[in-house]
């Protein structure tokens, strides 16, 4: 749904700015590089968070994964028409970790560190513990019960974490921190995609995962296909197909969140 909408906010605004205002994502929109390359044909570019085009009043498309909230003050300020395509489960993790905060919780926020979606909910967080695995998580909890052995500690994820990973590190805070607060965060697309994927490792030899190397929950679902004993390959484009996979009688088929219909499609087409 947050790609979707994503993409679909991004054709509306290049439509409506056609020749009158220059158009831009503040980051990546999504994380395909597919759909990245059919926006920039049609003259969509990406800027980074630290940029700001010299165009006068240009059009800025807030990417799915979000964005810090100093930094979205500060492109309003300098006269931006803002159009925000973060995704509301994001929104949602973002409120709740202002929130959190503001109640005095110590947070412990799980997901990768330089993930877009991480890095913007830090920005409503600024204090956070940004935990990677159970390793990290039990090295965060077991400094911070040195240091605040009574601290108020709540738990939240990045919306494409695997749902098993996301227990295995609230369990190595609670060893520290029992009444650890644990917000269900994680997006329900992302956690049908994952429980699906599972069940298709037990009909199948060997899987293909379609979708952008850069996408956190298309990582993921190579990862899972692994950790169940499959032969895996994450692939971009029909030409990234491994020969190997011919030696496998039936072979599964997965695609990461942001992946375009028609990518996957034609995956499909060149297996069969």
């Amino acid at each position: 749904m947050g790609v979707r909408r994503a993409v679909s906010l991004a054709t509306e605004a290049l439509k409506a700015a056609a020749g009158v205002h220059p158009v831009y994502t503040v980051g990546p929109l999504i994380h395909n590089p597919q759909v990245l390359e059919q926006f920039r044909c049609q003259g969509l570019e990406v800027l980074d968070e630290t940029e700001y085009p010299e165009d006068s009043s240009p059009v800025l498309i807030i990417r799915a994964h979000g964005i810090s909230p100093q930094i979205e003050t500060s492109l309003a300020c300098r006269g931006a028409r803002l159009v925000d395509a973060t995704c509301p489960i994001v929104k949602k993790s973002q409120i709740q970790a202002r929130s959190l905060v503001a109640a005095e919780y110590c947070l412990f926020l799980a997901g990768e560190q330089h993930h877009g979606e991480v890095i913007g909910i830090q920005g409503y967080a600024p204090a956070c513990l940004v935990i990677a695995n159970p390793g990290e998580a039990k090295e965060a909890a077991e400094n911070l019960y040195h240091r605040t052995p009574s601290a108020k500690t709540a738990l939240l994820g990045q919306t494409t974490i695997a749902p098993d990973e996301y227990q295995c590190i609230a369990q190595a805070i609670q060893v520290y921190f029992p009444h650890l607060e644990i917000i269900d965060s994680i997006c329900k697309a992302t956690r049908d995609r994952q429980q699906a994927l599972i069940k298709l490792c037990t009909q199948v030899d060997a899987l293909l995962v379609v979708g952008g190397k850069e996408s956190a929950n298309t990582r993921r679902l190579l990862a899972i296909a692994q950790t169940q004993g499959k032969k895996a390959w994450l692939v971009e484009a029909t030409s990234e197909i491994p020969p190997e996979i011919r030696a496998y009688p039936t072979i599964g088929l997965a695609a990461g969140a942001s992946t375009p219909d028609e990518l996957i499609d034609a995956i499909a087409l060149a297996l069969s």
